[in-house]
């Protein structure tokens, strides 16, 4: 397979796993341009991510084309780094967004205003997708009844007990909730649009009022919104080697004050580098 282009997007036969879970669509064979505009967009936000950019660009190409699936396209908003992340994020052929206003809620969505697809993928920078949960996710959409969703998280590296512990309690109160970790989450684009994106008054737990929202909305609709839990999603451990598990639990703590969640300076934990 030669390599795809990520800002030229084709269709083709679908993949046989794909025919397997959306019968109406086991032959699906478009003769198109090159400039189709690609079904699915991967949104990424990144502040300094230097270090981190160019391995989670590779995940998503990497899995895309285990799935042997070309429609799709990257976008990288550039969150007002400071360093090489755009530069870095430029020579693997991805599209450059930029928002000035440091924010992880405000940077998606300025992503989201730029995506062309109709499926919406969010990525966080520190984050890899793998075959196994994109599989899913597309599975999911084809079907018409899901309108979004996330996936189980786990570490890329050896946490502490108390971490660990934390860890397995979302995993397991996620699916039941249906509440999406930030560092995936997947929707239609209609839904996207009609929830007004991710709540630009906070600056941290917006992908828990952006899970909510989608819920709620796909009830109207007669959709669900479901938490992938065949196959978890790879989020970088580096805070916690940063800061400590004790500092990190403290910090989650005292986000349950009141307007903590709407303050920058409450929530620059997750905005240091």
């Amino acid at each position: 397979m030669e390599p795809i282009s990520n800002t030229q997007a084709t269709f083709h036969v679908a993949p046989s796993w794909l025919a397997e879970a959306s019968p109406s669509s086991a032959v699906r064979v478009k003769n198109v341009s090159m400039k189709e505009i690609p079904r699915i967009s991967v949104l990424i936000p990144a502040y300094n991510e230097c270090n981190l950019i160019s391995s989670t660009i590779d995940s998503v190409n990497n899995s895309f084309m285990a799935l042997s699936w070309q429609s799709y396209e990257i976008l990288v908003c550039d969150n007002n780094s400071t360093d090489q992340t755009s530069e870095i994020a430029q020579t693997k052929g991805v599209k450059i967004i930029f928002e000035p206003h440091n924010q992880i809620a405000k940077a998606r969505n300025t992503a989201a205003q730029h995506a062309q697809g109709e499926w919406l993928i969010f990525l966080d920078a520190d984050s890899c997708l793998n075959p196994e949960v994109l599989k899913l996710a597309i599975q999911k959409l084809e079907s018409r009844q899901v309108c979004g969703g996330g996936a189980l998280l786990k570490f890329d590296g050896k946490v502490g007990w108390a971490v660990n512990v934390m860890s397995v309690i979302w995993n397991w109160a996620s699916p039941k909730l249906g509440l999406a970790g930030g560092a995936f989450l997947f929707c239609i684009r209609d839904a996207w649009q009609e929830v007004n994106g991710f709540d630009e008054k906070l600056y941290a737990a917006e992908d828990v009022s952006f899970s909510r929202r989608l819920k709620k909305w796909g009830r109207q609709k007669g959709m669900r919104f479901i938490i992938i839990t065949e196959a978890a999603i790879t989020t970088s451990s580096r805070k916690l080697d940063w800061h400590g598990q004790w500092r990190i639990i403290l910090q989650l703590i005292l986000l349950g004050l009141p307007g903590a969640l709407k303050s920058r300076k409450r929530t620059k934990l997750w905005y240091e580098r």
